[in-house]
């Protein structure tokens, strides 16, 4: 029988099919020992210093009055500090369970409230069969977007800017570009000379003019980055990469041809390029090309580097900070926590914004119901609720003098910890010492794990297994087959078995035995 460890780290990863030595590895890099031992070698060193100078040279014991104050308080404190950590966990992982239900309510009622043909205007020359393809085409365009949206939300919470990934590009390359302003901070506004921002908020929905609209031609254009995700070279249209991608220089340049513009409430609009001028925008920044091999992958997991080693590790933060584009997991975590100076678009908003334009366009048309139309909003506004509570939890740290007090005192504590317990434990002060800074500073880089568990650490989220496993293969399941009428499962000759279990009767039986026998059966218990 297999133990419990086997699936304990992530029960959904594409490894746990691996072997048993493999997925025991994998269990021990996920456990708080391999973020902490270098405080756990210090502080074994520092006891076996203690030890050996109270054994050869001088007594440097005290009296342990100060180990059972301290440590009871400091106790319940770490307990704090985990208990809000795993809140905040608990917290995105309920989040995310509202962006699945909030994708199935919406695309189930899309795809089966939603007639499956609209009235012809008066001057409609289009046949029956072209609206229903029509009708078929939007509605499977705006489950995509659904779609789009959860693979854009878990590339937003982990700091990857931008919609060029292969899970994401082909659902998105057709919209317009939105120039909303960012959700969190961008570089730019930060560090614009003028102190203005070159994004205009107060834009007006559906301009896509060159003035108000940022064109995605020269973000495509100038893919070819700083080696850091948060030192530009110039203050231009970038769209800075991922906090965890590879080594930028790797993007080929791709030549942008746009395609023709389209105003928001769907009508055709005259293309710049048969007034002379190419300014659109839109995602698509492709042309020509059928093999999108510019695309970065789906996921994209650092792995362990030598600056994940210590004493390596010690410089990895400031040279991080200086714009140094380092290797390894904890260069990749301090990218990450370095996102409000990266992400410059919302793009889960901008997402939110077209499904909400298709639901007004059911009812400008009047062919779905007020309560259909409402659950459409209900559904859509729970997916835009979810959104708000991740980025609150993104970007609501624990407050940097807490964690500063907590870490002093944890690390006094535990130089303090050999001189009290000398005198009762002698040489097993060294263990025990060891043993005590384990289960403090464990819980304190427990915490700090998961205080932001969208990440590509072993504890966090599988945010994968989301998009991928749930959201997109369900909304391809339900759209795999038109919406099915009543009459070809209700009325089946399988469903023989619908008033009573001892006696087996298909529906056109019972309606031939008629009404007075229906009820009969009813009322047999």
């Amino acid at each position: 029988m297999e133990t419990s460890f086997m699936y304990s780290v992530d029960p959904f990863s594409p490894s746990r099919s691996s072997g048993t030595f493999s997925r025991l590895i994998s269990a021990i890099l996920a456990t708080a020992v391999i973020r902490c031992w270098p405080l756990l070698l210090f502080f074994s060193a520092w006891a076996t210093a203690v030890s050996v100078i109270s054994h050869n040279v001088f007594n440097l014991a005290i009296q342990p009055t100060l180990l059972t104050v301290i440590g009871t308080v400091l106790g319940f404190v770490i307990s704090y500090r985990t208990t809000a950590s795993f809140e905040r966990y608990n917290e995105g992982r309920r989040l995310w369970s509202q962006i699945i239900l909030g994708s199935r309510s919406l695309a189930r009622t899309i795809w089966f409230h939603v007639p499956e043909t609209m009235p012809a205007a008066s001057n409609d020359p289009s046949t029956a069969e072209q609206r229903k393809a029509r009708v078929l085409i939007e509605k499977k365009t705006v489950i995509n977007l659904i779609e789009a949206f959860g693979v854009a939300v878990k590339h937003y919470l982990r700091g990857e800017e931008g919609v060029y990934y292969v899970d994401l590009y082909h659902l998105v390359k057709f919209l317009p570009s939105y120039a909303l302003p960012a959700g969190l901070p961008s570089l730019v506004d930060v560090t614009s000379s003028d102190g203005i921002s070159n994004r205009s908020p107060n834009r007006a929905r559906g301009d896509s003019t060159a003035a108000d609209m940022t064109s995605l031609r020269d973000e495509v254009a100038s893919l070819d980055m700083p080696s850091s995700p948060v030192q530009p070279t110039s203050l231009g249209h970038q769209l800075p990469f991922p906090a965890t991608a590879v080594s930028p220089r790797k993007v080929s340049h791709v030549k942008v041809d746009l395609p023709p513009r389209t105003s928001m409430n769907g009508r055709g609009r005259s293309t710049d390029k048969e007034k002379g001028g190419d300014k659109g925008s839109t995602y698509s920044g492709v042309s020509g090309l059928h093999e999108e091999n510019f695309l970065l992958p789906a996921r994209m997991p650092p792995k362990y580097h030598l600056f994940d080693l210590f004493p390596f590790s010690l410089l990895v933060h400031v040279l991080t900070k200086r714009g140094k584009d380092l290797k390894g997991k904890k260069a990749a975590r301090i990218r990450a926590k370095l996102r409000s100076k990266t992400v410059t678009h919302n793009l889960p908003l901008e997402i939110s914004l077209y499904l909400s334009s298709y639901i007004a366009a059911l009812q400008e048309r009047g062919v779905v119901p007020p309560p259909t139309a409402t659950n459409l909003l209900n559904s859509l506004n729970q997916l835009v609720d979810a959104l708000t509570g991740l980025e609150r939890i993104l970007t609501t740290p624990i407050p940097f003098s807490y964690r500063v007090q907590l870490w002093s005192v944890t690390v006094l504590y535990c130089l303090l910890l050999p001189f009290q317990i000398w005198s009762a434990l002698k040489w097993l002060t060294i263990p025990a010492t060891c043993l005590a800074s384990y289960i403090f500073f464990g819980f304190l880089v427990a915490g700090e794990e998961i205080e932001n568990p969208f990440g590509y650490d072993k504890n966090d989220l599988n945010l994968d297994h989301f998009t991928h496993n749930i959201i997109r293969n369900e909304l391809r399941a339900i759209t795999a087959l038109p919406a099915p009428h009543i009459e070809s499962w209700a009325f089946s000759q399988f469903n023989d078995q619908i008033f009573t279990t001892e006696e087996r009767a298909a529906p056109d039986e019972w309606m031939q035995r008629g009404l007075g026998r229906i009820q009969a059966a009813l009322a047999t218990i």
